[in-house]
């Protein structure tokens, strides 16, 4: 039996979730804003935990806004149906899951929760590259932690391709809408990160799509998991269909995107994944968080010329010495555009610890090949060290 002073260990993620949904539903309710409700409720739960005695003290703790009194039922009132609330969406059983609820979607899915499993239900094949599921599968089955694992693949009752993985109640995005990330979190979790590509790039494996939204976190504290691998490319499994000189350059997300990918280098390689580690770890060690350069949604005209226009004002227009790689580009993004000085570092980075700062501008690099390994990130002090 789990006694009163380890009462955390009962308490899985999908618990904590339940319940920050829970506050966030309160929150709305009392004219909280979604946005607020949301971080909100992630920093209400949060204190909960730390601070409570208990798991009745914690489930007490996490009750927000005036509760029924059970002991005195209130007769409805005239006119009024029980069928007239407002009711959970329906759940769906998908394969073998049942009481799946969705919980979100993405370009070629939708994502389903059932208990302590996620279930990744592909509703789109056609027309869909980057993206390939089944090659996701197959890349996913052989690899480990801090990787998410892939737990089976599965045909649903109406064909449809699904993978399953264990369900995570948060994201480092999450961490990022709360308005602040310690910094004991931020070395876990970008830990967790580094040794992930790590371990990716040392296959040969590119992830393509590294984003806060990508890096699962079974609680705040972690540990973090690298998902999303959708559009990564394999050496083997990819080569036919992206042979290495003729990569896809459609791959990652706003202002995670890379310069070479933007520039229509073909031949990019893991450096792309360090770019966008570099600029989520700017992100994360601003306070408040945000991010490093200003990306327009992806549906939205120009959103790839004003990208490549905030990272040229934001870190300077590059120079055939910051950039030679570029030169043998087909259009080399030299004397194209008019020519920005860029803002200092100790500007842009303005409180962010110096080991940060470090890294940072390591990875966040015009030339692929000077950007660091994300060994010689572990190498780091912020990262080598104990987390304090």
């Amino acid at each position: 039996m789990t006694s009163q002073s380890d009462w955390r260990v009962s308490l899985t993620s999908a618990n904590r979730y339940d319940n920050i949904q829970a506050i966030k539903d309160a929150l709305g309710q009392i004219g909280v804003p979604a946005a607020n409700a949301q971080k909100d409720a992630f920093a209400f739960e949060n204190d909960a935990y730390k601070t409570s005695s208990s798991r009745d003290n914690y489930e007490a703790a996490c009750l927000i806004g005036p509760q029924p009194d059970r002991s005195n039922p209130v007769e409805p009132a005239e006119g009024f149906h029980p069928s007239s609330e407002v009711s959970d969406p329906p759940t769906l059983t998908i394969g073998s899951y049942r009481d799946c609820r969705y919980i979100g979607d993405g370009v070629t899915a939708e994502v389903y929760r059932s208990k302590a499993v996620a279930l990744k239900v592909i509703v789109q094949t056609r027309n869909i590259e980057p993206h390939d599921p089944f090659r996701e599968a197959k890349i996913l089955k052989l690899l480990k932690k801090p990787c998410i694992p892939l737990l089976e693949t599965f045909r649903d009752q109406e064909q449809r391709f699904v993978l399953a993985f264990p369900y995570m109640p948060i994201s480092l995005e999450n961490l990022i809408e709360r308005g602040f990330i310690p910094r004991s979190s931020i070395i876990k979790h970008f830990r967790d990160l580094f040794t992930g590509l790590h371990y990716l790039h040392g296959q040969g494996i590119i992830h393509r799509d590294i984003k806060p939204s990508a890096v699962l976190l079974e609680s705040p504290g972690g540990p973090a998991y690298i998902s999303d691998f959708g559009t990564a490319w394999h050496p083997e499994l990819s080569k036919y269909a992206e042979p290495v000189d003729q990569k896809v350059l459609d791959i990652g997300t706003g202002s995670y995107r890379s310069p070479e990918a933007l520039f229509g280098n073909k031949s990019y390689g893991t450096a792309v994944d360090m770019w966008a580690a570099g600029a989520m770890l700017a992100e994360c060690s601003r306070v408040p968080p945000r991010p490093l350069f200003e990306s327009r949604p992806a549906h939205e005209d120009g959103n790839q010329l004003g990208l490549i226009l905030s990272i040229f004002k934001t870190i300077g227009s590059p120079t055939r010495e910051s950039w030679p790689e570029a030169v043998n580009f087909k259009t080399p993004p030299f004397e194209m555009y008019q020519t920005f000085e860029g803002r200092k570092w100790d500007e842009l980075l303005s409180g962010v610890e110096d080991g940060f700062r470090d890294v940072i501008m390591s990875l966040v690099k015009y030339s692929g090949s000077a950007r660091a390994s994300a060994s010689q990130v572990l190498q780091c002090e912020c990262f080598s060290a104990p987390c304090i």
